[in-house]
C-alpha cells in the first residue's frame, strides 16, 4: 500500500461511517452521549479532506496529521481513542512510502498498544478494543495468506468481537454509570471497530 491506497482505504471507511451514522447513533443513545455516529462520520469526513488536498507521500506523516484532524473533528472519548491508534500507526510507519500488509498489521498492533496505555483499557470492557485486537490477532495468524484470506477472517472476528460486548458491563465513560443496565447493548464503539474492518476488506476486494 502506498499514499493512493491509503486514501482509498479511507474514503471506503469514512462512507461506510456515514452510511452507519444512524445506527452508531441509535446505539449509542442507549448508553452513551448519542453523537457517536455524527462524531464517526464527522471524524472521518475531515481525515479524507485532509488526504485530498496533499500530495506527502509518507504514510507515517499522512497517518499523523490525519490523528490530529480526527481528533478535532470528532471530539468524543472514541475519537480521541481511535486518535491514538492512528498515532502509533504513524510512529510505526514513519519514513515508509510502500507498506506491505504484515507492516500494516505491526502498525495495527502498535496502535492498539498505544490505545490501551492512554485510554488505561483493555478488551473485555466493552469498548472498541473487544473488536479491534480479535481482528488484529486474526489478521497476524492468516496475514501469509494473502490480504483477501487475512483481512476476511479479520472483518468476522471483528464482528464476532463486537457482538459479545452484549454480554458485558460497560467500566468506561458515560456507559459505566449504567452499570448493570449497560449488559445486553451492543457497545458502539466496538460496533465502529467492526465497521473499519468491513471497509478494509471492501477495499481489498475492489483492488483484487
Amino acid at each position: 500500500m502506498n499514499a493512493d491506497g491509503l486514501k482509498a482505504v479511507f474514503k471506503i471507511i469514512g462512507n461506510t461511517m456515514t452510511e452507519n451514522k444512524d445506527y452508531l447513533t441509535k446505539l449509542d443513545q442507549q448508553n452513551g452521549d448519542g453523537d457517536l455516529g455524527i462524531s464517526m462520520s464527522n471524524g472521518f469526513k475531515a481525515v479524507n479532506k485532509y488526504l485530498s488536498s496533499t500530495d506527502e507521500t509518507d504514510i507515517g506523516k499522512l497517518l499523523l496529521k490525519s490523528s490530529s484532524e480526527f481528533n478535532e473533528a470528532a471530539p468524543s472519548s472514541l475519537g480521541t481513542i481511535l486518535s491514538f491508534a492512528l498515532l502509533g500507526m504513524a510512529q510505526t510507519l514513519k519514513g515508509k512510502k510502500e507498506v506491505s500488509l504484515l507492516e500494516v498489521t505491526h502498525a495495527m498492533q502498535v496502535g492498539i498498544d498505544k490505545i490501551m496505555e492512554r485510554a488505561g483499557s483493555k478488551p473485555g470492557e466493552k469498548t472498541v478494543l473487544d473488536a479491534l485486537c480479535p481482528a488484529v490477532d486474526v489478521l497476524m495468524e492468516h496475514v501469509g495468506q494473502g490480504a483477501m484470506t487475512a483481512l476476511n477472517l479479520a472483518a468476522q472476528a471483528a464482528k464476532t468481537g463486537a457482538e459479545s460486548t452484549k454480554d458485558m458491563r460497560s467500566v468506561h465513560g458515560r456507559a459505566a454509570y449504567y452499570g448493570d443496565n449497560s449488559i445486553g447493548v451492543i457497545d458502539g464503539g466496538a460496533v465502529a471497530g467492526r465497521l473499519i474492518f468491513e471497509a478494509l476488506y471492501t477495499y481489498v476486494l475492489d483492488v483484487v
